[in-house]
């Protein structure tokens, strides 16, 4: 550090606070320091700032599974702003013989400045008391005074997914949803619900999957005569396809069939499926900030919400005998 002052001609505690990320540091001196860590190849030795600041520099993330795009995604934009920050990350994946209460006391155990939990797990919180002084971020979670939440605009994204499709003339929407016990799947089945209400269409019955694309497969039996379909995420919209498909059915010219997430394929469907595009990077990178403002500035809890946007594709068409 005493190489890097001397040569941006400044003090150590300059250089410490810079380091730090401190905005006691004017652009200019702060450039030239910064200018000069990377001429001098300086990287902060990671046992001697936690034992000056008290913080591990170590984030938590607990999530119920990495198999789901959602969890995978965002688990990659969050590794990536934490880089930026000089984070490390310490994962947890939740199972029957270690609940979430032991994943955060084993979390706490390992120093960790704080944790984001993601999606399904967010659900376990319920009634469950984190380790004392543990920062929290949670991604999709009812309202809760204890963490920040950061969650997309699931409600009024799936009532345009359904306005979309009442737009093109179907008399009604059906409705694939996903987990009961899924917070996202329940906010987007009330959008669902909404759109219809507002538009006065009638209310046809859910069917229910599991996010995988064999659920929606499985959960297509159950949406007999339907023109247009909305379905919670796009692997059981893909699962739906390919059943109507197996039943003599054509997409979009007997049934229109919506999605929800963008995957990274969703454009190589047969047709390419219409969805609403979750910024699983937006999520992430919005997760790791709050919960690092609440680690390094004692930010307060929050509620943060990111929209979703429509991107039509060729899997919307209007009904039959509305060509």
């Amino acid at each position: 550090m005493s190489d890097v002052a001397a040569r941006a001609g400044v003090s150590g505690q300059t250089v410490s606070r810079v380091v730090n990320g401190s905005p006691r540091v004017d652009p200019a001196t702060r450039a030239r320091v910064e200018q000069a860590l990377r001429d001098l190849g300086y990287r902060p030795h990671a046992a001697a700032r936690a034992l000056r600041t008290g913080r591990s520099q170590t984030i938590g993330v607990v999530v119920s599974t990495l198999a789901s795009v959602g969890n995978s995604r965002m688990l990659q934009a969050i590794s990536d702003a934490a880089a930026q920050r000089d984070y490390a990350l310490a994962v947890v994946t939740l199972t029957p013989q270690h609940p979430i209460a032991e994943a955060l006391a084993r979390l706490r155990h390992q120093g960790v400045d704080g944790a984001i939990v993601l999606n399904e797990a967010t659900t376990l919180l319920r009634g469950v008391q984190p380790p004392a002084g543990m920062r929290l971020v949670v991604v999709d979670s009812p309202p809760d005074d204890r963490f920040t939440i950061v969650q997309t605009d699931h409600a009024n994204a799936a009532a345009a997914a359904v306005a979309h499709l009442l737009a093109r003339g179907h008399r009604t929407v059906h409705h694939l949803t996903g987990p009961g016990e899924s917070y996202a799947a329940s906010e987007r089945e009330r959008g669902w619900l909404l759109a219809l209400q507002r538009a006065g269409a009638p209310v046809p019955p859910v069917a229910r999957g599991d996010w995988t694309s064999r659920s929606g497969y499985a959960a297509a039996s159950a949406l007999p005569g339907a023109t247009a379909v909305f379905a919670a995420n796009d692997q059981m919209a893909l699962g739906a396809m390919r059943a109507l498909a197996d039943a003599g059915l054509r997409i979009p010219e007997d049934v229109a069939v919506v999605g929800f997430d963008d995957v990274v394929d969703a454009a190589e469907y047969r047709p390419p499926l219409t969805t609403m595009r979750q910024d699983f990077d937006a999520l992430g990178a919005r997760a790791l900030t709050a919960l690092v403002a609440m680690i390094e500035e004692d930010a307060p809890p929050a509620a943060i919400t990111v929209a979703a946007e429509l991107v039509v594709r060729d899997s919307s068409g209007p009904p039959p005998g509305h060509r």
